[in-house]
């Protein structure tokens, strides 16, 4: 049997948020090191380089290709520069992660507007940005593939309290899927959404209580905890040529818990 080539040989990457915002292992850094691993050439974008600076260093001891990149990407002009500085030192961009997220409480009877809008903006708004500089460089090259981070909660209203803002940023990044996979499929573009479930990363474990985190686990059929390598994994499928016919769809990584209802579920919750 002949040896079998890097999944994403070659490939140029960007990947937002790569960092992770806490002690631990986050899905831009998970996605990164996976991307690495198999071949690609990662852009690792972060509003803090401190933080891609650690996945840099994580991919450079397995001996993959990646760089750093310091950007904000609710501001168009560095989402630009973002794209341009992965076209300089790669020469293409062939696959684009949209991951950045926030968390953002409140029902819209107590929410803050200033949440509101930061929550929108580095949500939604801000895979928007990168798409529309991205997808121009990708047409050029003869194609590409986009992945969007979601949440389950932008499919169903699933958060042990009210998060209005997130959810609802969420919710948007699947229409905003959905969209960009219809109108630039004839580019060669596959548009593709991961609704992660329950996963524990550090942007959720500062303000989660270990009754909390056991019970989200017990929610799921699987009954087992979600990692940010799930996500990893699936937004490398997605991004690879063994998905060359699949776009516009959301895939839930989420221990099944879409598939079920509290009542279904109750035996294991008690």
């Amino acid at each position: 049997m002949p040896e079998r080539r890097p999944r994403l040989e070659g490939k140029a990457t960007i990947v937002t948020g790569a960092g992770s915002s806490g002690r631990g292992i986050g899905t831009g850094k998970a996605t990164s090191v996976l991307f690495a691993r198999e071949g690609a050439r990662v852009l690792l974008v972060d509003r803090d380089a401190r933080h891609a600076e650690e996945t840099l260093a994580a991919i450079g001891e397995e001996g993959g290709e990646a760089s750093v990149c310091e950007a904000d990407v609710t501001n168009a002009a560095d989402c630009q520069g973002m794209v341009e500085t992965a076209k300089a030192r790669y020469g293409r961009l062939d696959i684009l992660i949209n991951n950045v997220g926030i968390l953002g409480p409140g029902s819209v009877m107590d929410v803050k507007e200033e949440d509101w809008d930061r929550v929108l903006d580095v949500n939604l708004k801000s895979m928007m940005l990168t798409s529309k500089y991205a997808i121009p460089e990708m047409i050029e090259g003869g194609g590409g593939a986009i992945v969007n981070i979601s949440s389950i909660a932008g499919i169903r209203a699933g958060s042990s309290g009210a998060s209005i803002p997130y959810s609802v940023s969420k919710g948007g990044v699947i229409a905003l899927t959905t969209q960009m996979a219809v109108q630039h499929g004839r580019d060669n573009i596959r548009v593709n959404c991961i609704a992660p479930g329950h996963i524990y990363t550090p942007m959720v474990a500062a303000g989660m209580s270990e009754e909390l985190r056991d019970l989200r686990r017990r929610a799921g059929p699987l009954g087992t905890e979600g990692t940010a390598w799930d996500i990893g994994w699936a937004a490398l499928f997605l991004a690879s040529d063994e998905a060359r016919w699949i776009t516009g769809v959301v895939l839930p990584v989420d221990a099944g818990l879409l598939a079920t209802t509290p009542l279904a579920m109750l035996r294991h919750l008690r």
